[in-house]
């Protein structure tokens, strides 16, 4: 009986490992990247996240979110084709380089550890003198004169994580999730347009 049990349950968890393998579209915790805006919403509410609002086809919630708090994800679709094909996570900003290196760095790691090798890696400054201290190295990021990225790519979508500055002068990590079959729609629908 109790080896009955043990194969039913590892029948089970196969099953469901499956199932969820045998979505064809990028996951954000663990929600294919797919459906409409609404649809998209209610899962992420299901989640635990907040609902903040919707502004130009961008839907806003916030929660906790690998181990940050109160992080900020954009849900984003095209108007012409009201399908979710990218999530924005906007970790929370720092006013200072080191903290801004520190969690990037730890979040590139556990996305390696997840993904594998990243394709594209890119970290770098722009002018002639590279910057020596960490104000300096917040000041060229803050002036765009910064670049910093790293790239994941699978078969069902690109992750790409950056450092970037947003409104008001902030810095923030931000970690974007490209579904590969709704971007392709989307751009798709674009392309009709020309």
């Amino acid at each position: 009986m109790k080896r009955f049990i043990f194969v039913l349950l590892f029948v089970n968890t196969i099953l469901i490992s499956l199932a969820q393998d045998k979505s064809e579209h990028l996951t954000f915790k663990g929600v294919p990247i797919d459906g409409t805006l609404n649809e998209y919403v209610a899962q992420m509410k299901d989640a635990g996240f907040s609902y903040l609002g919707t502004q130009d086809g961008i839907a806003i919630l916030q929660g906790d979110f690998a181990g940050f708090k109160s992080c900020t994800v954009g849900v984003y679709t095209m108007k012409a084709v009201n399908v979710v094909s990218t999530i924005g996570v906007f970790f929370p900003p720092h006013d200072d380089w080191s903290s801004l290196e520190r969690d990037y760095d730890f979040l590139k790691s556990m996305l390696t550890q997840k993904y594998g090798e990243p394709t594209d890696v890119v970290e770098q400054f722009q002018g002639i003198i590279d910057p020596n201290t960490n104000d300096d190295k917040l000041h060229a990021l803050k002036m765009d004169r910064c670049t910093w990225y790293t790239t994941f790519e699978t078969t069902k979508g690109n992750i790409q994580l950056s450092l970037q500055k947003v409104d008001l002068g902030q810095c923030v990590v931000l970690l974007r999730y490209y579904d590969k079959i709704n971007t392709d729609t989307a751009r798709s629908a674009a392309m009709d347009d020309l």
